[in-house]
């Protein structure tokens, strides 16, 4: 089922948390709770690791994590899709 994203400003009303997440997730794809909790808590387990790893991790339509090693530490980053960037008016020369 796809998402039509409608390109517009939005005023930031809320915040969602992992269990509302999880409930909206399970909604839209009729399956219970407990087991689109258990795909997506492996699913960041599997972003975590590969982060660690040094590797990044891409996700089609939403955008790419990486991180970028540093003097002194290394530095988390997101590099949004060109879908994510339509949706929201971002530029799609910036650079991350």
């Amino acid at each position: 089922m796809k998402t039509q994203l409608v390109r517009h400003r939005i005023t930031p009303k809320m915040s969602i948390d992992k269990k509302e997440l999880i409930r909206r997730v399970s909604r839209r794809v009729d399956r219970e709770t407990a087991m689109v909790e258990a795909v997506a808590d492996a699913t960041l387990e599997e972003i975590y690791e590969s982060l660690q790893q040094g590797e990044s991790v891409s996700l089609r339509n939403f955008g790419t994590f990486y991180v970028r090693v540093e003097p002194q530490s290394w530095v988390f980053k997101f590099n949004p899709s060109q879908r994510l960037r339509k949706a929201f008016g971002w530029s799609s020369t910036s650079k991350t």
